[in-house]
């Protein structure tokens, strides 16, 4: 019996792991093809399930926002491409949450041999052997992997949640910065730790209007709403 080839899943930092694959929008070189654009790559357990529908119902329903952020969708799973394609047919005549007629532009990618699922780590044991847990990957431009988030099969993902984090990773490498918890945009940022005694100093006595700090170590950027 031939064994199941097992990769070492990316970590955050790491490149992300190449392949090409047939889906449901054609043949992609993955990260290749998406040169310069953020990406989320993303994975469900099984076409033709509740949990799984309505997140591909609320993940296309927020394609174009996702765009507006330079960052496109690739969702993978076990299935086969004519499944894939019936399953989003299937889509376009449910309606759910306010949701209906919703037409599934991004790839999806037919991973059969589980090639794609298992260089990402999307296959666990501990939950299938034969079905991808509800992974997401946060790609950058430079194929960087920015964000990993595993979700069990029972459980539906938050999608304001990521793009709130493709929000902050990009406002984070634009601005040099750090966001806290639970910022939103619009929301004050955290500037870089102090990095000697000298600018400690400095910064605790020349606060402003824009800048403030709570202590030496944890200061604060206004941002203009």
């Amino acid at each position: 019996m031939e064994e199941m080839q097992v990769n070492r899943m990316p970590l955050i930092g790491d490149r992300a792991p190449s392949f090409k694959a047939v889906t449901t929008q054609g043949e992609i070189n993955f990260p290749e093809d998406y040169k310069g654009k953020w990406v989320i790559l993303f994975s469900h357990p099984a076409d033709f399930t509740p949990v799984c529908t309505t997140e591909f119902m609320t993940f296309a329903s927020m394609a174009e926002e996702f765009k507006q952020l330079n960052t496109e969708l690739v969702g993978v799973s076990v299935d086969s491409l004519y499944a894939h394609i019936a399953w989003l047919r299937k889509i376009q005549e449910l309606e759910w949450n306010g949701k209906k007629n919703i037409e599934v532009k991004f790839p999806l990618i037919e991973d059969i041999r589980m090639e794609v699922a298992n260089k990402y780590g999307m296959v666990q044991p501990g939950q299938s052997n034969t079905q991808a847990v509800r992974a997401v990957f946060v790609i950058d431009p430079d194929a960087k992997v920015r964000t990993i988030l595993y979700y069990p099969l029972s459980t539906g993902r938050n999608f304001d949640e990521i793009k709130r984090i493709v929000i902050a990773l990009q406002k984070a490498d634009k601005d040099g910065v750090a966001t806290p918890a639970d910022w939103r945009p619009g929301d004050d940022v955290i500037v870089p730790t102090a990095g000697s005694c000298g600018t400690a100093k400095e910064r605790m006595e020349n606060q402003n209007e824009d800048q403030y700090c709570l202590d030496w170590f944890m200061c604060f950027r206004k941002e203009k709403k």
